[in-house]
């Protein structure tokens, strides 16, 4: 989910679906709106030679799409070990139960109302398949159950909905909170730093190859519109709507609803903090 918001000055790159690095492979959802972009991004990873591959956010339920991206594990001679989600939403999650039942293959989430077998999924978390390491990162704040998966042969982090490739997320309000996604798009940066990450994978939108400069706009578009929504509400606005048409008056109004959301989780925000 996005509000549509592409940066000053960065062209809106377009999805290429396909081979991503010698470890991940793109299929796109046919599922593109304003809130979904290009449409969802199903991710297939796999080291170089190896058996089996790990499939993060089948997508929607579209039998399709969920054959296709079966179909490129079983090109590639290999079966799928797991299925991860980075967060429950119907774009990313909706597909998983039919995804198992064509590949046999166990579901696993934070949440375990969306997991199918035995095992789940905990911040910290490696994952090792045919020697493909992953690791399970919190991002919780777009909502509160998401999910990054950093990809370290790569130098890249699967994002999910927390960084898109082309304009900003929506804070799911009152599920997400902007308190929480403020820490988790500080804990992305971290990678970048820490751990040499150069590359997002995301949910949505196109491979970003700045992850470092695409984490400081997310941080810098967020306390712009944290310090709007605060002004705001200084000069009198009151209701989520009333700020909404004063903040958001520059995105496409196919997204106002998701806007809204955002302002309600900025509002919360502000509120606890004391600050109106």
């Amino acid at each position: 989910m996005t509000d549509a918001v592409i940066p000053p000055g960065r062209p809106a790159a377009r999805v290429t679906p396909g081979p991503e690095g010698e470890r991940a492979h793109l299929v796109l959802a046919p599922n593109p709106s304003a809130m979904t972009l290009d449409g969802t991004n199903t991710w297939v990873l796999a080291e170089p030679g190896a058996r089996r591959a790990v499939v993060v956010d089948p997508g929607p339920l579209d039998e399709g799409h969920l054959r296709r991206v079966a179909d490129v594990v079983e090109r590639a001679g290999r079966r799928v070990a797991y299925t991860l989600l980075t967060h429950g939403h119907a774009d990313h999650a909706a597909g998983a139960a039919r995804f198992a039942e064509l590949t046999g293959s166990p579901v696993l989430a934070l949440d375990p109302a969306l997991r199918l077998g035995d095992e789940g999924l905990a911040a910290g978390q490696s994952l090792t398949v045919d020697g493909l390491d992953l690791v399970v990162v919190p991002t919780p704040g777009h909502t509160s159950d998401s999910l990054s998966f950093l990809l370290p042969a790569e130098a890249a982090v699967l994002t999910g909905d927390t960084v898109l490739g082309r304009g900003t997320t929506v804070v799911s309000h009152p599920d997400g909170r902007l308190g929480d996604y403020l820490d988790s798009l500080r804990r992305l940066r971290a990678l970048t730093v820490d751990d040499g990450v150069r590359t997002v994978l995301p949910g949505h939108g196109p491979v970003v190859r700045d992850a470092q400069g695409v984490i400081d706009y997310y941080l810098v578009h967020r306390a712009t519109r944290l310090a709007q929504v605060e002004t705001a509400v200084e000069d009198g606005l009151r209701t989520p709507a009333q700020v909404v048409a004063r903040v958001y008056a520059d995105v496409d109004p196919a997204v106002l609803p998701a806007a809204e959301l955002s302002v309600r989780a900025q509002l919360d925000y502000l509120r606890e903090r004391g600050l109106i």
